[in-house]
């Protein structure tokens, strides 16, 4: 395997959404004939050089779409070692998580980024339903697929969650040990934001959040419109004046510079329902496999991973790891920290697949 050694800049950028935010980021994902996003990002396949591969596969009934990445030169008659990326809450894999897949074929791993069910171009109704059981079954699911795929050693397995994806990883791991080294980007606790708020700040009104997603559950089984919560779009100036870097930062990444059609900080009301009862450090002692959890010196959602990273007691050659710098999204695109976290990555893969 080899590090990475550099990472070409994002060439899309794009002005403020307005009334033509929908056909602003048609436009965007148009520049690359995989609807990929991220800088650097493949345009096409060429002999000898890292390979995109769309693939679909069944998940309990639903159609899961994914991007498989194979290295440069892949014969499909050796073996190599494999990881599956988990995506961030409301992205995709056309965003950072096929960054860090295209990163890490690069370094010679075969890798799969999958769009989780309920969202991007996977199947599943209602859109954006967003409960841990199916995150976690993702994660599950890419393994399943992965494993069967031509060249892959099943048994140098890892897997990668970033944000929210991060989260669903540490849960899926405990009980998932086809994966054999696990590693955080950023990691968010879903569960703990939705019942808590960010850092908890809405503490106050658990109770009343917990009604309104009982209510959202009542009135789907009854037939009637779907509610959704989050934001489905956002000017600059409401930009502008969020004070947090994880929401100010993430509304110019999923609605400016990396917007994609399939991605959406929209989730299901009703979704609450299971991830106000959740937590991703629950039973961390499960958690036997080398683990990894990296997360920016700068990022306002660290106390997240301050708080998983101890619950960890029975896992073999843990380390936490501080992007120096690096805010939450930061890690998501900014190039001198994503090759931080990527040598990084393939050190802590290198050792222990």
């Amino acid at each position: 395997m080899k590090k990475i050694t550099s990472i070409i800049a994002l060439s899309i950028t794009m002005a403020g959404f307005d009334s033509a935010e929908a056909q602003s980021k048609k436009e965007a994902v148009s520049q690359n004939p995989y609807t990929l996003v991220y800088g650097g990002a493949i345009t096409k396949n060429e002999k000898g050089k890292v390979n995109i591969h769309p693939v679909k596969y069944k998940l309990n009934g639903i159609d899961i779409a994914a991007n498989v990445y194979t290295p440069a030169d892949y014969d499909a008659s050796k073996k190599y070692p494999a990881v599956a990326i988990a995506h961030p809450n409301g992205g995709i894999k056309e965003q950072t998580a096929g960054l860090y897949a295209q990163r890490l074929a690069e370094a010679g791993y075969i890798t799969i980024a999958a769009d989780a069910a309920y969202q991007g171009a996977s199947g599943g109704e209602p859109r954006h339903t967003d409960k841990p059981a199916n995150r976690i079954e993702d994660i599950h699911g890419m393994a399943d697929f992965i494993t069967q795929f031509a060249g892959v050693d099943v048994n140098r397995l890892g897997v990668l969650g970033i944000c929210g994806g991060g989260g669903y990883t540490l849960k899926a791991v405990q009980s998932d040990k086809r994966f054999k080294a696990v590693a955080t980007l950023s990691m968010f606790n879903s569960g703990e934001v939705r019942r808590n708020g960010f850092q908890n700040a809405q503490l106050a009104t658990i109770q009343e959040r917990l009604k309104q997603a009982s209510a959202a559950r009542a009135n789907e089984v009854a037939g009637g419109k779907i509610i959704y919560a989050g934001v489905a779009s956002i000017t600059d100036e409401e930009i502008a004046k969020t004070s947090t870097d994880l929401y100010r930062e993430g509304y110019e990444y999923y609605y400016r510079s990396h917007a994609h059609p399939n991605s959406t900080f929209l989730y299901t009301t009703s979704s609450l329902f299971d991830l106000m009862t959740w937590d991703a450090t629950t039973n961390m002692d499960l958690i036997e496999q080398p683990l990894l959890m990296m997360a920016g010196s700068k990022a306002d959602t660290k106390y997240m991973t301050d708080e998983a990273f101890p619950k960890a007691t029975r896992a073999n050659n843990k380390e936490l790891f501080l992007i120096d710098g690096a805010t939450h999204i930061q890690t998501y695109w900014k190039p001198e920290y994503v090759l931080q976290a990527v040598n990084k990555l393939v050190d802590f893969y290198q050792t222990n697949l």
